[in-house]
C-alpha cells in the first residue's frame, strides 16, 4: 500500500528504505552495543539529499514537507531507531529556524543544514526542566549587541555531535514561559562545552550529551523571532517534529513485524512452524492492524500539516501519542512471540522493544500529549 504517494515521496521512501537495508542493517547491532554515533551513515543520508527534504528549495532543499520527513524517517527506523533518530533530531533542531528565522538566518543556516553538510540539535530539556518547559533555569542576559548564555541543558540528541544548535533560555525570569527566548549556537562558540554523555537503554547509536553554556557570547542576530517568543517557538516546532517522531514508532513497530513474521515461519515447535497457530496468527494479526492505523494517522496528520492547517497541536499529539503507545505493545508482543530467544541479545528483536520506549517519552511524553489533546478538545467544544 503506498498511501497516494506522489513520484517524488515514493522514490524517497525507496531510497531510505534501500539505505536502510544495505547501509543500516549490517551495523545497527554493533552500533547498538558500542553507542557509536552512525557518521557514516549521516554521510551516506547526505550524499542522498534526504536531509534537504523538507527545506525549501530556495534554501537548498527538495520542497517537500512532514510528510516526506514522516516517510524517510520510517524506512530507517525499520532498521535501527537509534540511528533514524540521529537524521530526525537535526530536523528537530532545523525547524525554529524554517518557522521563526529571519531572511538573513534562514540564507545563512539552512543551506547547509539541508545538504547534510551539517546537523541540528535542539536544546530545551534540562535537569528541572522536563514536561514543566516553563522551569527554564538557562538564562540569557542582553548585554550590549550580544547574550549571555548561562545554564545547562541535558538528555540532548545530537548532543556534541551537532553543529546548529537552537537552545531556550530565559530572558525574563519574572515572566515564567513568556520570558523564554530561543537563541542560534554554533558548536565553538566560547562558553559553549559538552557534559556528560548519556549511556542509554535504546537508541543506543545516538549521542545525548548534556549542553553546557558558562558566559556563552551569542550576538543579538542569533535570536530566533522575537524576545519571548521561545515557548511559542518550541511549541510551534514540536507541531512540526512530532508525527517524526511517530513514524519513528512506526518504523520500530513495522521493523519488529517484519521480523517476527519471519521468525514464525522458521520456527518449529509440536512439528508444525509456530506461524500455523491461532494463537501466534491472532497476535500478528491484531500487530499488522494497530499499525497499519498508527501509519494512516500520521500520513493524515503530515499531509494536513503540509496543507496549511494552523491549529495541529491536538492531530500532532494524537500521532506521537498513539504510534509510541502501538510500538511499545507491538515490540513487547513480538518478544513474546520470539519466546525465550526474544530475550537475548543473539537475536535482535530485543533491541527494537528498548529502542521503542524512548517514543513515549521525548518530545513530550505520553501523558504530556493526553494533556494537550484534551485541552484542545476542550477548547474546540467551547467554540461550539
Amino acid at each position: 500500500m503506498n498511501y497516494f504517494l506522489n513520484e517524488q515521496q515514493m522514490m524517497i521512501q525507496e531510497l531510505a528504505r534501500q539505505i536502510a537495508k544495505e547501509k543500516i542493517q549490517p551495523i545497527a547491532a554493533e552500533l547498538d552495543k558500542s553507542g557509536e554515533f552512525p557518521s557514516q551513515i549521516m554521510e551516506v543520508l547526505a550524499q542522498s539529499d534526504l536531509f534537504g527534504i523538507f527545506v525549501e528549495e530556495k534554501y537548498g532543499g527538495s520542497g517537500g514537507g512532514v510528510l516526506e520527513l514522516v516517510i524517510a524517517t520510517e524506512e530507517l527506523s525499520k532498521a535501527c531507531g537509534g540511528i533514524a533518530v540521529c537524521y530526525a533530531a537535526s530536523a528537530l533542531g532545523t525547524y525554529p529556524i524554517i518557522l521563526f528565522g529571519s531572511e538573513a538566518q534562514k540564507q545563512k543556516y539552512l543551506p547547509d543544514l539541508a545538504s547534510g553538510k551539517k546537523i541540528a540539535a535542539f536544546g530545551l530539556t534540562e535537569p528541572n526542566a522536563g514536561s514543566d518547559a516553563g522551569g527554564l533555569e538557562t538564562t540569557a542576559k542582553k548585554e550590549g549587541d550580544f547574550y549571555i548564555l548561562n545554564g545547562t541543558k541535558h538528555f540532548i540528541t545530537n548532543g556534541e555531535v551537532a553543529d546548529i544548535y537552537t537552545v531556550v533560555a530565559m530572558t525574563d525570569k519574572n515572566k515564567g514561559s513568556r520570558g523564554a527566548s530561543t537563541f542560534i549556537v554554533e558548536k565553538g562558540t566560547p562558553g559553549f562545552s559538552f557534559g556528560k554523555k548519556e549511556d542509554k537503554m535504546g537508541i543506543r547509536a545516538s549521542a545525548t550529551s548534556e549542553l553546557i553554556f558558562n558566559d556563552c557570547k551569542i550576538p543579538q542576530e542569533n535570536l530566533l523571532g522575537k524576545e519571548g517568543f521561545g515557548f511559542i517557538i518550541a511549541m510551534r516546532t514540536f507541531d512540526k517534529s512530532r508525527p517524526g517522531v511517530a513514524a519513528q514508532a512506526l518504523g520500530i513497530a513495522q521493523g519488529a513485524l517484519d521480523l517476527t513474521v519471519n521468525y514464525a515461519h522458521q520456527r518449529i515447535q509440536f512439528g508444525k512452524p509456530i506461524s500455523s497457530f491461532q494463537g501466534i496468527q491472532f497476535m500478528l494479526a491484531d500487530i499488522a492492524t494497530e499499525i497499519e492505523a498508527a501509519r494512516a494517522l500520521i500520513y493524515a496528520a503530515a499531509r494536513t500539516i503540509d496543507g496549511g492547517e494552523k491549529n495541529i497541536a491536538k492531530f500532532s499529539a494524537m500521532t506521537k501519542l498513539f504510534a509510541s503507545d502501538v510500538a511499545m505493545k507491538v515490540t513487547t508482543d513480538c518478544v513474546q512471540i520470539f519466546g525465550g530467544y526474544g530475550y537475548m541479545r543473539d537475536y535482535p528483536i530485543e533491541k527494537f522493544m528498548r529502542d521503542a520506549k524512548i517514543t513515549q517519552i521525548y518530545e513530550g511524553t505520553n501523558q504530556i500529549q493526553r494533556e494537550i489533546i484534551a485541552s484542545n478538545l476542550i477548547k474546540e467544544s467551547l467554540k461550539v
